[in-house]
């Protein structure tokens, strides 16, 4: 006799109801999923309330790109790369890759130093400086930088006026170049923006959220687990295999309602930072203005949630037991974190971590979001980051189809 065409979606829909019952009866699979990651962004909002405050940026990275190519103008690099507080980066050969190197996060600022700038400070004019700067990066950080740039300015006017008087005429001609001349003039501009204005930096609470989010998205492998194994245990996929009902479909039944699970966490994360948070003393969690950029984060919310659920489901095909997944899902999580930004930002990190980075999915979802919160950028930034997070969901689903059908029961 043969199959109804229905017969296919019927056991799926059947299955989604089956995933939703089960996961209502895992009270700590729920409490992984929500109040683990409502306790990290409450705590670390609050404790980062004055971000890098005290910390020693030292291997946060800056480039200084010399247009004016004079003694002058080498003398200012010379003097910044004496300063040991920030890391000094290879020259980029021109602001296009300048520019780039910001944007990427290869350096968390860049000095550009114009044509003209040792006849500025030769005529006693207020020298003027342009500064390309990371948005991502505090803002304590950003007053470092300009403070050290000044101070190194300053310490180039004076040679020069010390080479240009005699020692005779040196204290009162300073004292009337003094009067004259003030600090540089440093023109900054958030690179990634349309508009290059400078707008407020992040708070603790808009690097928490979007950043503890995606670490707790990615801790959906626990319930999966206790649900695939239980139900390994208890032979239920065996019952499933003998009605002919596919690994594969058996999969895809998990698949849709651990994806909507994650996007009601996400909801519910963000009701935290934005009405939470302040309640408890620190600010308020903002998104971003426009439909663009709130489809934008929606768009990368389902991409992380098909990452962490595709990983999630490989963990459960590889694991025999729920301390098997529990070790391998909770300690993968936590490497992906590590070393994705999630708990040390990437411009923290030394220079030669700095690229492994890249390996994270966690990475290039925080990416994606900094690129809307911080960038103001729409779908089309957000694409290459949704586009690899959900290459990751799909190669990982495969993987766990392949092992299912492997050790199928």
């Amino acid at each position: 006799m043969a199959s109804s065409p229905f017969r296919g979606p019927v056991r799926l829909v059947a299955l989604w109801k089956k995933e939703l019952l089960a996961l209502v009866r895992d009270r700590h699979g729920l409490a992984a999923l929500f109040v683990m990651p409502a306790v990290f962004i409450l705590v670390m909002s609050l404790a980062l309330a004055e971000p890098f405050s005290t910390r020693q940026p030292a291997a946060i990275g800056y480039a200084v790109l010399d247009l004016d190519s004079t003694p002058v103008s080498q003398a200012l690099d010379e003097q910044l790369g004496a300063a040991d507080f920030f890391e000094k980066r290879e020259r980029p050969p021109g602001e296009a890759d300048a520019r780039r190197r910001v944007e990427a996060g290869e350096a968390a600022f860049v000095l550009i130093i114009p044509r003209g700038f040792a006849s500025q400070i030769g005529s006693n004019r207020t020298p003027s400086l342009r500064f390309l700067i990371d948005p991502a990066v505090p803002n304590t950080l950003r007053e470092g930088f300009r403070q050290q740039v000044e101070a190194a300015v300053i310490k180039v006017w004076l040679a020069h006026v010390l080479e240009r008087l005699g020692q005779n005429l040196m204290i009162p001609e300073l004292r009337r170049v003094t009067e004259r001349v003030g600090p540089p003039e440093i023109h900054t501009e958030a690179v990634g923006r349309a508009d290059g204005e400078v707008f407020a930096p992040p708070s603790s609470v808009q690097q928490s959220v979007p950043a503890w989010l995606i670490f707790s998205m990615f801790f959906v492998v626990i319930p999966i687990s206790a649900v695939f194994v239980g139900e390994r245990q208890r032979g239920t996929l065996q019952r499933l295999a003998t009605q002919k009902v596919s690994f594969s479909l058996v999969l895809a039944g998990k698949f849709v309602p651990f994806v909507l699970l994650n996007q009601a966490q996400a909801v519910i994360m963000i009701a935290i930072g934005r009405w939470l948070v302040p309640l408890c003393g620190g600010e308020a969690f903002s998104l971003p203005d426009g439909a663009q950029a709130l489809a934008a984060l929606w768009l990368l919310s389902i991409a992380v949630s098909a990452a962490a659920v595709g990983w999630a489901l490989f963990i459960a095909s590889l694991a025999r037991s729920s301390e098997q997944a529990s070790i391998l899902g909770g300690a993968g999580n936590i490497i992906m974190g590590a070393i994705g930004g999630i708990m040390v930002p990437r411009f923290v990190m030394p220079a030669a971590m700095q690229p492994w980075t890249r390996l994270s999915p966690m990475d290039w979802a925080l990416d994606g979001v900094h690129h809307v919160m911080l960038r103001h950028g729409g779908i089309v930034d957000i694409l290459p980051a949704a586009a690899a997070l959900a290459c990751f969901g799909f190669f990982a689903l495969a993987a766990a189809v392949f092992l299912g059908r492997r050790v199928r029961c």
